[in-house]
């Protein structure tokens, strides 16, 4: 590695010897959600797409997604695309919104290179929603940039 390179991104098996199994990532995923649904920008949506009798569900369909994406357990079976690409409102600055807290969550609750491996994944799964949802809306992807950072308040 040389001193441009971008610094590696951890492993599982480092996040697992730091402590990340199913209790952290439940821990996660229901203080992320709990203030997600609060947040003036994303809470709406969560609000209007998920209602108060289906957020258990919701919840737990989140952990096993987690718990398959970054544990190998493949409890996750859902397809998220179809259910996001039904969300006409949803754009970039909920996006943006969406990796800002959810940065701010996981480096609250985890261990450095359990967070840093959360929020990698986090921002790679972002931009492929993006750019599946731009495609489905015609729009042109071709000079499209990434996703800036935004700083959680």
């Amino acid at each position: 590695m040389t001193a441009g390179d971008p610094k590696p991104v951890p492993r599982s098996p480092e996040a697992v010897a730091e402590g990340l199994d199913d209790e952290m990532i439940r821990q996660v995923v229901h203080h992320f959600y709990a203030a997600a649904r609060e947040d003036p920008v994303i809470g709406p949506v969560f609000r209007a797409h998920v209602p108060d009798d289906r957020w258990q569900a919701h919840l737990d369909k989140i952990t096993d997604f987690w718990s398959s994406s970054l544990l190998g357990t493949r409890r996750y079976d859902g397809r998220p695309m179809p259910k996001h690409l039904a969300i006409s409102e949803l754009n970039d600055d909920h996006f943006r919104r969406w990796l800002a807290l959810f940065r701010h969550t996981v480096t609250q609750l985890c261990p450095p290179k359990t967070a840093q491996l959360f929020i990698e994944r986090s921002e790679r799964i972002a931009e492929a929603f993006r750019i599946n949802i731009g495609m489905a809306r015609g729009e042109d992807l071709m000079f499209r940039p990434k996703l800036t950072r935004e700083p959680y308040p």
